[in-house]
């Protein structure tokens, strides 16, 4: 049974502002997995407790749960769709949009201007958890290519240790594909705090965490289920590699040079 059949099945039960909800939820279908309550109450002008009285007579403890149901039931039908003949061509296509549509919603002005915070940093910072995490961790690398030094945290503690110690002259870049991730939005909350300044790389510009910063650079993928998908890490370092590249075009790297001075010291330690 569809969450649609089910809303439309008990919708006669529904009292006039628990029909809104599910007018909206309706309307929107799968996306309404990347709304929070707070879009729900805006949308509807409900309260909290009439959303999870409505999401309990449809049979959920919650909006989460909801949420999750309605992801899964999404996410099943296309798994169902795609054939095994089809899944190279499936997952390449996926792949394909995620790199066309960040590069669909590049602002170029916001490129350089996030360039230039990067060139003009006392100190980098770059936060992030799970997967997101790693995708600083690869920034943190990418940036020791045009030799910038910079220092990745992924422990949400010392994460908002260091941001306690920032100042204006210090940048923080921060990863969360949903912008919704609460340790890294209290860490970049704390850097905002001292008047660091932030970068953020996230999939929603009206995201809490995009509000706190300074420059946004959007990615694009929607796995709500899957955020952790090969697309959503593509998305993330395709943006990555255009910040490198945009810094050793503006900054005049000699990147030959240095790739030369990381390879030998690389070098040195193969062994014969």
């Amino acid at each position: 049974m569809t969450i649609t059949y089910t809303i439309q099945e008990k919708y006669s039960t529904l009292t006039k502002s628990e029909k809104k909800i599910a007018d909206y939820i309706l309307s929107s279908g799968e996306k309404i997995v990347y709304n929070t309550m707070s879009d729900i109450r805006e949308a509807t002008n409900v309260g909290d407790g009439t959303i999870i009285r409505f999401c309990q007579k449809i049979g959920f403890s919650g909006f989460s749960d909801l949420k999750i149901a309605i992801a899964k039931e999404d996410f099943s039908k296309h798994q169902e769709e795609a054939q095994p003949s089809d899944l190279f061509d499936k997952r390449t296509k996926t792949i394909n949009n995620a790199l066309k549509t960040t590069n669909q919603l590049l602002d170029s002005e916001k490129l350089k201007q996030a360039v230039q915070f990067i060139t003009d940093a006392h100190q980098i910072y770059i936060f992030g958890v799970g997967s997101s995490g790693n995708s600083g961790n690869d920034l943190e690398a990418m940036f020791l290519r045009v030799g910038v030094q910079s220092r990745a945290i992924i422990d949400p503690h010392f994460q908002a240790q260091v941001a306690s110690l920032l100042t204006e002259k210090d940048l923080v870049i921060g990863f969360s594909l949903s912008g919704r991730t609460k340790d890294t939005y209290d860490s970049l909350n704390i850097a905002k705090k001292n008047k660091a300044k932030v970068i953020a790389i996230t999939n929603y510009q009206l995201s809490p965490i995009a509000q706190l910063a300074d420059i946004v650079l959007q990615t694009a993928i929607e796995e709500f289920l899957d955020g952790a998908s090969l697309a959503g890490k593509i998305s993330q370092l395709y943006l990555c590699d255009l910040l490198i590249q945009s810094y050793e075009i503006e900054n005049n790297v000699d990147s030959i040079e240095l790739r030369e001075t990381v390879l030998r010291s690389i070098l040195d330690k193969s062994l014969d």
